[in-house]
């Protein structure tokens, strides 16, 4: 436009600008040239387009108080070139073109697994955690202990020796860092040794596109093997619906082909469908937990389960998730007459259990006491018994042993009366002997 400023007359101004650009094509120089763009047309004039080898179209849009940049390749002579819009960026660290499209489904995926930071929960899923590089998604309504799932995620990031980036999007590095502290997670400690690192920044500050550059460059500078986006809900804050979509499927892709484990919260409002996410991402996520109120007996608690989680056996019950200074712990739920029992009705059924089971074995052992005493009571009639007969049996051989001696005695008698009265001696009977001799 400087240039031309003087050229009222449109066919010497198209003459003129041929002109030059045949001069710098003969000079074998590359040329790059801005124009203003014009009312219907790409620029004022409406032939720069029509001579150049290659045309780019800038564009600074806002919505919603929320600025933009994009380019689109109008033309490029020669050359197989996208022709989709692509938002860039203008920081510190220069010119970053972010393409809308996601860098493809052909990553690397590892058998390995990696813990969730919570023992009941990696049996949960499998007896071992997520898989590495997996895409993981915390839901649930407000106060259900999404950020305390989060961070116990990174601490066990952490325990491993390997490095996490925490992306917080409400709350300071240094309230999480107190907050956490309050049910056993010392995120400070790791903070430290140089293995966790906060990004925290409102979701409005920027627009979708500059929190993604920044996604980018901060996992590129610090290479953690797990990244932490807490919550994915308040980006729908810096644009519409379709954008974040747009922009969590890109980070998803990306942080895969990378290997890293990306685990995501979301906000459910409260009313809502709970199996739903309101970024409409949840068929991109590959394990699904989700975090839910359980209301019973006037008592709001937690309920975890996993809702779905792909590639691996996991469970489909429902655990209570409770929060102390223990740190998390998952309950066995208890199942009553009106459904569902946690809280203090779980505690009352526990009790009851228990009451009921001490009354049962108190019966089994007043059982076994009477059949102890029947036992020693029947022992004492048969050994009652066994020392009659054998004194009865005493006492019969004893009269057979004198009844013997009668007989014997009586036998006596007989020949000593047979002797004093002169009886005649039993003669013998004659033998066989002798009877050969004459005799």
């Amino acid at each position: 436009e400087a240039l031309f400023s003087g050229l009222d007359n449109q066919g010497v101004l198209r003459a003129e600008f041929r002109r030059l650009l045949r001069w710098l094509k003969d000079m074998g120089v590359t040329a790059v040239i801005t124009a203003e763009r014009g009312a219907g047309t790409l620029t004022r004039h409406g032939l720069e387009e029509y001579v150049s080898d290659c045309v780019i179209l800038l564009d600074h849009r806002v919505d919603d108080q929320i600025s933009t940049r994009r380019l689109r390749v109008v033309k490029y002579r020669g050359s197989t070139h996208g022709t989709n819009e692509y938002p860039f960026l203008i920081d510190e660290g220069g010119i970053s073109v972010m393409p809308i499209t996601s860098v493809g489904l052909e990553h690397d995926v590892t058998d390995e697994r990696v813990s969730s930071g919570v023992p009941r929960l990696d049996t949960m899923l499998g007896g071992a955690g997520y898989y590495r590089g997996s895409t993981v998604l915390l839901s649930g309504t407000a106060g259900t202990g999404k950020t305390t799932l989060a961070a116990a995620f990174a601490e066990a990031t952490c325990r491993r020796e390997e490095r996490c980036l925490y992306f917080a999007f409400e709350e300071s590095p240094s309230q999480l860092v107190r907050n956490m502290r309050s049910v056993g997670i010392d995120l400070e400690h790791w903070v430290r040794k140089g293995l966790l690192r906060f990004s925290a920044s409102r979701p409005t500050t920027h627009g979708l596109e500059t929190h993604l550059a920044t996604v980018h460059r901060v996992v590129c500078g610090f290479a953690p093997r797990a990244v932490v986006l807490d919550p994915i809900t308040t980006l729908s804050s810096a644009g519409i619906v379709r954008d974040s979509y747009a922009v969590l499927t890109r980070l998803v892709d990306f942080l895969k082909s990378q290997g890293i484990t990306l685990l995501m919260t979301s906000l459910s409002p409260s009313g809502e469908t709970r199996e739903h996410s309101a970024e409409g991402i949840t068929s991109l996520v590959d394990t699904w937990l989700l975090v839910r109120d359980v209301e019973l007996g006037g008592e709001r608690n937690r309920g975890l389960y996993v809702l779905k989680s792909r590639g691996m056996a996991h469970s489909n019950q429902i655990r209570e998730f409770v929060l102390s200074e223990r740190g998390i712990e998952l309950l066995d739920v208890y199942l009553g007459p009106e459904g569902v029992l946690t809280g203090s009705m779980r505690h009352a059924q526990e009790a009851h259990e228990r009451a009921d089971a001490v009354l049962r074995q108190q019966d089994v052992e007043a059982r076994l006491r009477e059949r102890q005493r029947r036992r020693a009571r029947l022992e004492a009639r048969i050994a009652t018994l066994r020392e009659d007969f054998e004194a009865s049996e005493a006492e019969d051989s004893m009269r057979a042993t004198e009844q013997q001696r009668r007989i014997e005695v009586l036998r006596g008698d007989r020949r000593e009366m047979a002797r004093r009265r002169g009886a005649d001696a039993v003669t013998q009977p004659p033998t066989t002997q002798g009877h050969g001799d004459g005799h």
